[in-house]
């Protein structure tokens, strides 16, 4: 077993935009079991846009980053060591609270859960069987509740939870509209996963003007991954009674001070509902998720795009890219061998 262990280490707060010098690599020695203990080598590690949240002193639904500890997120991995009866060498499993680290310790084997390799690719579950995928399905089926012939629009659609939103809201009947940053992102989410049509946000005219061709009848549902001007300009052409689920504001989250909205007097005349959600709120929910959404991915109703780079060093990298837009599809690192894969 590989007896040095590289970590990404929190090195120093980020003001505006976050760099990779916010982050520093150092090696260290594998730590020591105790009784109940686990030792997982890390396959994939997510980066995810609230992990920036985490980066800020101030307090969260989610515990801050420290400076110059190893930062932690959702990964998947294959235990390495056991000394805990409920987890074996060799078993899979995948948890929030890993390491962006080539292996963590667990205590006790807290919060672990075991993972079948053989239903999906390891990835998935940091993508549409984890987090992600998890966030579209309560966001959009119990906030934003869709109805057969509303239209739904999503921002941000070609990413790790637009893809599945969108996908999710065509199986129950609904016209679906997607707004990306390229226009590759654009013919992915049209002609691969079904979306009624599609815009670039970065290359249209006015997001007005495109909302307006492409939501022709108004916008019913719309599942907000961007904030700013794009909530904004969704604000002036939603419908009465118009749901607008508030999953995540990435436009804002680098900006030293954030954009004003101006249209929010839409929702008093049209009886309209924001609603910010946090999923991890919602685990109730994990059961019912993961029965339908496993079903879909084996049937190929629902398809997923994954951005992987390779390295545990590149993390910093990744996740920069990430919240940038530079990814396309769900951003992963791979830190270690996929014996799954193999």
């Amino acid at each position: 077993m590989t007896q040095t262990n590289t970590q990404v280490i929190f090195k120093s707060r980020p003001e505006g935009w976050v760099s990779e010098d916010n982050f520093d690599i150092r090696q260290s020695e594998l730590p020591a079991l105790e009784d109940g203990d686990v030792l997982v080598r890390n396959i994939y590690m997510s980066v995810d846009p609230y992990m920036r949240g985490r980066m800020m002193d101030r307090q969260s639904y989610v515990p801050g980053f420290q400076i110059g500890e190893v930062l932690s997120g959702g990964a998947v991995g294959q235990v390495e060591q056991s000394k805990n009866s409920k987890f074996s060498e060799g078993d899979f499993v995948t948890s929030m609270n890993l390491g962006w680290e080539q292996f963590t310790r667990v205590p006790g084997g807290a919060m672990l859960m075991p993972v079948d390799p053989s239903m999906a690719p390891l990835s998935y579950y940091l993508g549409v069987l984890g987090m992600p995928g998890m966030t579209a399905y309560v966001g959009l089926l119990d906030i934003g509740e869709p109805k057969e012939g509303e239209t739904v629009l999503v921002s941000a659609a070609s990413g790790a939870v637009g893809q599945i939103v969108g996908q999710i809201a065509k199986l129950k009947g609904c016209h679906v509209v997607g707004s990306a940053g390229a226009d590759d992102k654009v013919a992915f989410i049209t002609d691969e996963l079904g979306f009624d049509s599609g815009f670039n946000y970065k290359t249209v005219e006015s997001l007005g003007k495109a909302l307006g061709e492409h939501c022709p009848k108004g916008i019913d549902v719309f599942f907000d991954n961007v904030g700013g001007a794009m909530l904004d300009a969704v604000l002036a052409r939603i419908n009465v009674r118009a749901r607008l689920v508030e999953c995540g504001m990435i436009s804002q989250y680098n900006l030293t001070k954030p954009e004003g909205i101006h249209n929010l007097i839409a929702m008093v005349g049209n009886r309209a509902k924001m609603q910010g959600f946090i999923v991890s709120d919602h685990f109730d929910r994990l059961p019912a998720f993961i029965a339908e959404m496993s079903g879909w991915l084996r049937d190929g109703t629902v398809k997923y795009r994954e951005d992987i780079m390779m390295g545990v060093e590149n993390a910093p990298a990744a996740f920069v890219r990430m919240l940038k837009g530079e990814n396309f599809g769900k951003q992963v690192v791979q830190i270690g061998d996929d014996p799954a894969r193999a």
